[in-house]
């Protein structure tokens, strides 16, 4: 059996909020994401048959696990459905939504509901940090990398790729600043009313501290709290007109250590690309756009080439071409020419400019895309979007999800 899965509804939560601050929890916001999707989606609770929650490390940000349970906050109707957690670091939020894909594929179920959630806004920087490092080889690299980890590590991936490639620092400011006048058409980005120049996402200076160099503040996806929620449906419940069908995904894993991967080049997730591709019977030229994971700027750039949509080295040519900007948005960035094709990537601002509360970021991306195709992107909707794509991956690119999807 291998039924058609469809989105039919989808929520989410702003990402400026801190929850700490409004006395709420993480439990919170899978209750309100939920119940936003499931009303978007036009069901009663009780139509829900299993849920899945995407998280990648609430024991550790909040000391609560256990989320599925979470879900029947919702509505007491839930309670009895069967309900499991994912955990795949940055990419638990895309591992949720294909689970849920799997289960109505398969036809064990019709209706899914599928929350992606976390509360980071609970400690320190520098303990919030050493939780992310978790998404890495802590015991084998936290000794090699120290503090801020993560940036440390896509720093090195910065540094390899300039070292085949060359990498101008415009072409990271400009993914930065891209990604901000993107967020600014977004109502529920973290980054909405910060004001970004190319100027600024340059230059080095004690606000914008060269950290991990050549990677500063500014090449960094934000530290946030929030939820999104899909409700993923079987033919029986789609609705002509406003529904997203999942044409095809590639999911694939490489080993856990940077130094054992095949740098700038991330072979694995061409591989994820490549199986969504050929799942999906489509090219990257027929995507209309795309959310990819920038959780640093350079993640954005390595993106472009893995996915397909450049070749090697060719990344800040395609980025400074404009296809990747939201049309109404190039004069922003400083892009006064027409691309020979357009293809904006990032469209509510990625997780620099929308935020990346790490287990929800896949299922944001869904989110995103949904709301594309069904023509209610507001400020930032891209004309005739059709068929989109999104790209999410955990740790250092360790694990790598692509996921293809058209409106019905």
């Amino acid at each position: 059996m291998n039924r058609n899965v469809h989105v039919i509804g989808a929520g989410r939560t702003d990402f400026k909020r801190n929850l700490r601050k409004e006395g709420l929890s993480l439990r919170d916001v899978i209750v309100e994401a939920g119940r936003a999707a499931i009303a978007d989606a036009g069901l009663e609770p009780a139509a829900i048959e299993a849920g899945v929650v995407g998280n990648f490390a609430a024991g550790l940000y909040t000391r609560q696990l256990h989320l599925g349970a979470l879900l029947l906050g919702i509505d007491n109707s839930l309670r009895g459905i069967p309900t499991l957690h994912t955990e795949a670091a940055c990419a638990s939020g895309s591992v949720a939504v294909l689970s849920a894909a799997h289960w109505i594929r398969g036809g064990v179920y019709d209706v899914v509901l599928v929350v992606g959630a976390e509360q980071q806004k609970t400690m320190s920087p520098a303990e919030g940090a050493d939780v992310l490092a978790a998404a890495a080889d802590w015991s084998a690299e936290k000794p090699r990398y120290g503090e801020h980890m993560m940036p440390k590590m896509f720093a090195g991936i910065a540094e390899a790729y300039a070292a085949r490639h060359g990498l101008p620092e415009a072409a990271l400011a400009t993914v930065v600043l891209k990604n901000y006048a993107h967020a600014r058409r977004n109502p529920q980005a973290q980054m909405r009313d910060v004001a970004m120049s190319l100027e600024k996402a340059m230059t080095a200076c004690d606000t914008n501290p060269r950290f991990a160099p050549p990677l500063k503040i500014t090449d960094c996806s934000q530290i946030t709290d929030g939820a999104a929620a899909v409700v993923l449906a079987s033919d029986k419940f789609m609705r002509v007109g406003r529904s997203m069908r999942l044409l095809g995904s590639g999911h694939t894993t490489d080993v856990l250590r940077l130094d054992g991967k095949d740098v700038p080049a991330f072979p694995m997730t061409r591989r994820a690309a490549d199986q969504a591709y050929a799942a999906a019977g489509v090219t990257p030229r027929d995507l209309d756009a795309a959310e990819v994971h920038d959780c640093f700027s350079i993640s954005e750039l390595v993106a472009y080439e893995a996915l397909g949509w450049a070749e090697p080295g060719r990344a800040a040519a395609l980025l400074e071409s404009g296809a990747t900007t939201l049309p109404h948005a190039r004069v922003d960035i400083g892009v006064g020419t027409r691309p020979a094709f357009s293809m904006p990537v990032n469209t509510g601002g990625g997780l620099m400019g929308d935020g990346h509360p790490v287990g929800a970021t896949g299922v944001r991306q869904v989110v995103e895309m949904f709301r594309q195709v069904s023509g209610e992107a507001g400020e930032r909707q891209v004309d005739g979007a059709r068929t989109v794509m999104t790209f999410n991956m955990g740790g250092s690119l360790t694990t790598n999800v692509a996921m293809i999807w058209r409106g019905v």
